[in-house]
């Protein structure tokens, strides 16, 4: 028995080593950091600072858009998906460049742009308001901004677990008599779960910590549009870094425990999937 392989890569000690001080240096002890000033305020003001009404609501506001984002991008991304890898048409390297380009706008000018387009007097804006639609300065606003910088996401989860899913057992089931809705629910769903769950929490954890696209179109309205990582921001241009901190490491915890679901759903779907196919 060989205990020793042979590996292009350094052995396990150093790999091992090398990834505990890269994440210690670039999650873990800033993480600690955030802690440890948080903990320079009694129970009593950390408890003041992050149950304030004001930081309540933004707390609100900032889960509801994000989660509301992320389930559209969830269905469109899917559909996005499906589409780039099953179907040939013209033009179709450039929608499939198109998909990453909120990885590559700034986000400031995204904010922008979609403020612009979506104004009383934007290309889009001008006719949703007749129909009593507002997009600027109000949640919906934040939510297609959420949108736009998590579609990404989605789309380039599936697009690898699409490719490797072979068309035949689409029509082995098709062919033992399943329609296409019993098909998809049953054959595809399943296979694509784990890569779409993924991409969901993925999407949802970059709109929680979003700002530069969002304090654009959403008006920053206390009680009403103003998200957490504005209030955030807010808070350290006060130099009140304490107070910052604690609101940070309430959605820190938040966020944490809501990905440690999805990526525990995800687990199930992945060995469901492993023991049902």
């Amino acid at each position: 028995m060989t205990l020793k392989r042979y590996s292009v890569l350094p052995g396990f000690g150093l790999t091992v080593g090398y990834t505990i001080l890269y994440l210690s240096l670039i999650v873990i002890i800033p993480l600690c950091g955030l802690f440890l000033k948080s903990m320079t305020l009694t129970w009593a003001q950390f408890w003041a600072i992050v149950t304030d009404a004001r930081v309540v609501a933004s707390y609100r506001i900032t889960f509801v858009t994000s989660l509301a984002a992320a389930c559209i991008n969830a269905v469109f991304g899917f559909i996005v998906a499906w589409t780039l890898v099953r179907y040939e048409f013209p033009g179709r390297r450039i929608i499939d460049g198109l998909v990453d380009l909120p990885f590559a706008l700034p986000t400031a000018v995204s904010g922008i742009v979609l403020t612009a387009v979506y104004s009383q007097n934007g290309w889009l804006g001008q006719f949703l308001e007749p129909l009593g639609i507002k997009a600027v300065y109000t949640p919906l606003g934040i939510t297609i901004a959420l949108v736009f910088i998590g579609l990404p996401f989605i789309v380039r989860m599936l697009q690898p677990a699409l490719e490797d899913l072979d068309p035949e057992i689409e029509e082995a089931a098709e062919s033992l008599g399943a329609s296409r809705l019993q098909t998809f629910v049953r054959v595809i769903l399943p296979a694509l779960l784990p890569a779409l769950s993924t991409g969901f929490a993925l999407a949802f954890a970059r709109a929680l910590g979003e700002y530069g696209s969002v304090i654009f179109i959403s008006g920053n309205m206390p009680m009403k549009t103003e998200i957490t990582s504005l209030l955030i921001v807010t808070k350290l241009e006060q130099y009140d870094y304490a107070g910052a901190t604690a609101i940070a490491v309430v959605m820190l915890i938040a966020s944490f425990f809501l990905l440690l679901s999805i990526n525990g759903l995800q687990w199930w779907t992945a060995r469901r999937y492993g023991r049902t196919y």
